[in-house]
């Protein structure tokens, strides 16, 4: 049988890294992963963000902006060109290349590293002494493992809603929403989180009409709500989106023509019929198969696996990271939980602050934000400073054809020191970086105002909004 010091059950962002860092402090590591490439015949490691999450909606996302752009951008360039067709098939494709790409590229860092890859359904089985026993299940042809330290990272899985099945036909998860092969003509999506914006917004600019259902009467409820309302503004009445907020999904009928989905909104009965739907609602962690009762590994009442603030869980040497633990659902999140966990196993003290965990939506503006929101210095009662800078005069915005939105800084009223900051527009997801550096080191607005940017950038409005919580902005 096997022995190994550390065994990670789940490649995705989270569960790779912390077995990448596990090996590179000298431990013997094996990392469990059970995901196919999308044919179906062979391994694919990288979880749900490398093969139907994060990377390939941001290809998609970079297509249908290209394509938006030849279509209405170029003229205003001097540029004359004559879009006569859209190959959706050759878009989906060239994503398909990305994802191989950069999963094939994990098997290559794991063989670097002297990480054994072991492919099939990881389970905890129960301990030999110290030793954890795990299960690999391999479609049926099972080997027992076992391990010292065990690292659970089996992420999430989308959240059912049991009215609307999946299909993958006409009825889409996130997985389904990045594989049509045709632009459809109508397309609902049930949900306006991250997921729901961003394939809505790739589906609109290639032609679909597309609706957007949401249940919560506010628009982006996680985000500040001066970004969500200018956010609304731009995605429904210059860019065609419609969404509808409040709503109340009462039937969806999926037939052969399509599918009709009847709904109300304050009261008010109403029927849409569309030809594809994604059911986009949010996820849930993925704890199927574990045998986590056996074991006695403990969960919440929502399903997540319970850990401490440096993901120990309730049994010794057996720790929880990524989306199957608490906080947000975010690649980079899992990954830095599983160096630290890591680093953790070799006695190492590493430190974790969710206040500086960004977030980014890629949607046209991105928005992007970390720390505090207004709403929730409000509520906190946390006196503040506000400044905040557009990008409508911005040399380097204008040049790109990308002068909407605004940057604002939130910050201390006493010592300044920088509580919140939040973007939309161009590149917000590259421009957040340098607030969560600023914050990691307790900076001040003034500081962030006192450092010399680079002219002409679209990082000079994160530099005058510094400045203007300062009331002495120069260029608004």
């Amino acid at each position: 049988m096997s022995q190994f010091d550390v065994v990670v059950i789940g490649a995705g962002p989270g569960g790779y890294v912390a077995a990448i860092r596990a090996a590179q402090l000298g431990f013997k590591t094996a990392c469990i992963d059970a995901g196919v490439n999308k044919a179906g015949d062979a391994p694919a490691l990288g979880g749900t963000c490398l093969n139907v999450g994060c990377i390939p909606s941001k290809a998609l996302l970079q297509s249908s902006e290209n394509y938006h752009a030849a279509q209405h951008d170029f003229a205003e360039h001097g540029i004359d060109v004559s879009v006569n067709a859209f190959d959706a098939k050759k878009m989906i494709a060239r994503k398909d290349g990305i994802v191989t790409k950069l999963t094939s590229g994990i098997g290559f860092l794991f063989k670097k590293n002297k990480v054994e890859s072991l492919f099939g359904k990881g389970s905890f089985v129960g301990k030999n002494g110290d030793l954890w026993q795990i299960e690999v299940d391999n479609n049926g042809t099972k080997q027992v493992i076992e391990a010292k330290h065990v690292i659970v990272a089996t992420g999430s899985v989308p959240r059912p809603l049991p009215i609307a099945p999946v299909d993958n036909i006409n009825i889409l998860d996130n997985e389904g929403a990045l594989n049509l092969n045709a632009v459809p003509a109508r397309l609902g999506v049930i949900g306006s989180g991250v997921i729901g914006l961003e394939m809505g917004s790739v589906w609109k600019r290639l032609g679909s009409e597309v609706t957007i259902l949401e249940a919560a009467p506010a628009f982006m409820a996680a985000a500040d709500q001066q970004v969500a309302k200018e956010a609304f503004k731009i995605f429904t009445k210059e860019q065609g989106l419609k969404i509808e907020l409040g709503v109340a999904i009462e039937s969806v009928n999926n037939g052969k023509g399509g599918v009709t989905v009847k709904y109300a909104v304050n009261g008010e009965q109403r029927s849409e019929a569309f030809d594809k739907l994604i059911v986009a609602i949010g996820r849930v962690p993925n704890t199927a198969g574990l045998n986590a009762e056996a074991v006695g590994l403990e969960k919440d009442e929502r399903g997540f696996i319970k850990v401490d603030d440096d993901c120990r869980t309730n049994l010794p040497n057996v720790w929880a990271i990524g989306d199957v633990v608490r906080g947000p659902m975010l690649a980079h999140k899992a990954s830095e939980e599983g160096v630290i966990v890591a680093e953790r196993i070799d006695g190492q003290l590493p430190h974790f602050d969710f206040n500086t965990v960004p977030w980014v939506i890629y949607t046209h503006p991105e928005i992007a934000w970390v720390g505090k929101t207004e709403e929730q210095l409000k509520a906190e009662g946390v006196a503040y400073k506000k400044g905040q800078s557009g990008f409508a005069a911005n040399g380097r915005a204008l040049g790109l054809g990308a002068a909407q939105g605004f940057v604002k800084i939130l910050s201390a009223a006493d010592s300044d020191r920088i509580l919140g900051v939040h973007i939309i527009g161009p590149m917000a997801s590259e421009l957040i970086a340098e607030a969560v550096v600023s914050m990691e080191f307790s900076a001040s607005a003034e500081d962030i105002g006192r450092i010399i940017h680079a002219h002409p950038t679209l990082s000079e409005v994160l530099h005058e909004a510094a400045l203007a919580a300062d009331k002495r902005a120069l260029h608004g």
